[in-house]
């Protein structure tokens, strides 16, 4: 998201692609002219495909949010993708997943609001609307919406009615904030924003923050103005991906432990996995779930030994590893109740990626690929 003096749109579009390495499956922009009325544009596939509708139709504005989606709530489509807005006058972009949005979603139906998609973040929108329709500002809506929340958020919010302000709020997922000169940003992670700002400010559990153009205000969990540090980033856009490590590999040994910590990211409860990180159909297929069966070549392999030890040792689920270019050539005896996993560390594999079609023919119960397979 972005509060600033100047267009908006190309530096949402940019923050998106050094975002792109994460797994989504549609992309959207909402951006607020001056006269403050809300634009949108969305496209189901790649930021490409968002960059080609923007081509033929532009946004222009100072103030805009933009969001690439994992489906977790409703499949891939144009109207379940991100931004969502309530009547026009509410824009929200959201990371995590809303356990109770059911029954806040019937609670906003017996107020007489409809719905256009199947997810929760359209619930979060509306509740804001709602409360705004009562008088409050943007702040004091989030800020009363975070609180009949369960599940995991981070999540920016625009409203038409308050040109150049954004609000945003986290809780169980990442979100920063880049400081500018005459502008402002937030977003899921420092890469999207190294391009504009060089500082930034790292939200803590809980925190809401009201960000304007000149201006940056943190509250806490509590209610109080929070007096956050600024960190300065010495990476240079050139760098950002190696991240100040000589090489790729050096870096990938250090972050092993901060990238299981952000794997789990909004993706946890307070007590348990959201199983809606693997797709809408995702709980019904793990409450069939007996065994485990996983294939994967080299490296990938070697995580999937790792992994059997923690499926027995903390789920008490069976788990078998086998290589895959050897699953390819022999017969096979599927247990029912069987969940097929592959493993692929560049998501090109040839070998993993035949065994993940040997699977789907074989009729296991699920079949779940961890990696950004090629269109191909």
């Amino acid at each position: 998201g972005a509060a600033a003096e100047r267009d908006v749109a190309r530096i949402l579009l940019e923050g998106l692609k050094r975002l792109e390495y994460r797994g989504y499956d549609s992309a959207g922009m909402a951006v607020a002219d001056a006269s403050g009325t809300i634009d949108r544009r969305r496209a189901v596939g790649k930021v490409s495909a968002l960059e080609e509708v923007l081509t033929d139709t532009p946004l222009t504005g100072h103030t805009g949010i933009a969001h690439t989606r994992w489906a977790t709530h409703g499949r891939p489509s144009d109207s379940n993708a991100h931004p969502h807005m309530a009547r026009g006058r509410v824009a929200l972009v959201h990371n995590g997943i809303i356990e109770n949005y059911e029954t806040l979603r019937t609670e906003l139906e017996a107020d007489g609001y409809t719905f256009e998609s199947e997810t929760d973040t359209e619930v979060l929108v509306t509740r804001i609307h709602a409360r705004m329709s009562g008088g409050e500002d943007l702040l004091s809506a989030v800020r009363a919406m975070t609180a009949g929340l369960d599940g995991a958020y981070a999540f920016g919010a625009m409203a038409a009615d308050e040109p150049g302000r954004l609000v945003a709020a986290r809780r169980g997922s990442p979100l920063v904030i880049g400081l500018g000169i005459g502008e402002n940003f937030i977003a899921s992670d420092v890469f999207a924003l190294v391009p504009v700002t060089q500082r930034f400010i790292f939200l803590e559990e809980g925190d809401v923050a009201d960000v304007r153009r000149e201006s940056v205000t943190i509250y806490d969990a509590h209610g109080n103005v929070a007096d956050r540090p600024v960190r300065v980033s010495e990476i240079s856009p050139d760098a950002v991906e190696k991240g100040g490590y000589r090489h790729f590999m050096l870096k990938e040994i250090h972050e092993q432990a901060s990238a299981v910590s952000e794997t789990l990211e909004g993706r946890l409860s307070r007590d348990a996995v959201l199983p809606e990180i693997f797709g809408p159909d995702a709980r019904p297929i793990f409450d069939q779930v007996q065994r485990v069966q996983i294939v994967a070549c080299g490296t990938s392999y070697h995580a999937g030994l790792i992994a059997r030890y923690w499926f027995e040792a903390l789920a008490g689920v069976p788990c078998d590893v086998e290589v895959a270019s050897e699953f390819r050539y022999r017969r096979h005896v599927v247990q029912p109740g069987t969940l097929f996993v592959s493993i692929s560390q560049s998501g090109e594999t040839a070998d993993t990626l035949a065994a993940l079609r040997e699977a789907k023919n074989l009729g296991f119960a699920a079949s779940l690929a961890l990696c950004n397979v090629p269109e191909s």
